[in-house]
């Protein structure tokens, strides 16, 4: 995936609803002359991650969509939008305008103090992600000539000059990223992102969001993990013959798991941590907090603990569940 990659799925429905309560679902008011159109969010991350998926999913979504616009702009353009209350929209911001960056975060804050309700949607991937795009595409790095040379001109070093201009990104961003909720794009395929972006805008963000993430430890661990919980400790179905090509989602290896009694121990454990601090999180007006669950494959027991820890949080919080390696498929 790449930002100069064009969206192979299917259009996504026109119009998105958040539960009750939410932005999508009511106008936010604010003072006076304040930005507080319907709902709103911020599209940013690093290059490469796939923000022009993420755009052209919301585009698809219903959402009017602006790329690249100035942070200093932002707070005329809201109020330009303020009467079209219909009228969803998607902003993303990034690195091209690096020098306005630093004065992003406040105006943020002070527009949610204002009233105006803004999503922020970070997307992130490793540095060797991305830098397979980047090679794919021949496209260069928005800060490639920020990068020092250190090597002489008949001998460039395009790798490196390409790493650490991803690593200047991500000091950029840093701030940024710590105001967003994260979607790591390491092993998405497009059409996947595409899924995660319009489950991600229908929940809305007025209200905290369970993500429950299945995955498997060889790949690598999700980078918009909150917390992380390995269960390769546990029985595999994937060594049982008539398990083996089932999944976490299957009756089958469900009955199996279900039947092991370190299996609801752990689930219980889990369970009764994530109830212990969800108020916490709550009254920190977090919008999303992702539990990743880890086995060996990401197709049997984490799966299955995806699956039946969100099933138990249903009826408290708001939940998505995502499973990467088997939605890779």
């Amino acid at each position: 995936m790449s930002e100069a990659e064009t969206p192979q799925s299917a259009a996504l429905p026109r119009e998105v609803e958040g539960p009750p309560g939410t932005a999508s679902s009511r106008e936010v008011e604010g003072p006076p002359g304040t930005a507080s159109p319907r709902e709103v969010v911020l599209v940013t991350g690093i290059s490469g991650s796939g923000k022009s998926v993420a755009l052209h999913a919301l585009e698809d979504a219903g959402f009017f969509c602006v790329d690249n616009l100035p942070p200093e702009l932002l707070r005329e353009f809201l109020l330009l939008e303020h009467g079209r209350h219909d009228r969803r929209l998607a902003i993303a911001v990034d690195v091209r305008s690096a020098g306005s960056l630093p004065h992003l975060l406040p105006l943020i804050e002070q527009l949610r103090t204002e009233g105006t309700a803004i999503q922020v949607i970070f997307l992130d991937a490793s540095t060797d992600a991305l830098v397979r795009r980047f090679s794919e595409t021949r496209r260069p790095h928005p800060l490639s000539a920020e990068v020092p040379a250190d090597q002489p001109a008949d001998q460039p070093n395009s790798r490196h000059a390409l790493i650490d201009a991803i690593e200047i990104e991500r000091q950029l961003l840093a701030e940024l990223r710590e105001l967003a909720t994260i979607i790591d794009t390491s092993q998405l395929r497009t059409a996947q992102l595409r899924i995660w972006v319009r489950d991600m805008v229908r929940a809305g963000s007025n209200r905290l969001t369970l993500v429950f993430e299945s995955f498997a430890f060889k790949y690598g661990v999700p980078l918009d993990a909150d917390y992380v919980f390995d269960v390769r400790v546990l029985p595999n179905p994937y060594y049982v013959r008539e398990l083996k090509a089932l999944t976490g989602r299957d009756e089958p290896v469900a009955d199996y798991l279900r039947a092991q009694p370190e299996v609801g121990e752990m689930l219980g454990q889990i369970e009764a941590f994530i109830a212990r601090w969800l108020p916490a999180f709550e009254s920190d007006q977090r919008s999303y907090l992702t539990v990743a669950i880890g086995c060996t494959g990401g197709q049997h027991r984490s799966v299955y603990f995806a699956q039946t820890l969100a099933e138990r949080f249903r009826a408290r919080s708001a939940t998505l569940i995502r499973h990467r390696e088997l939605d890779a498929r």
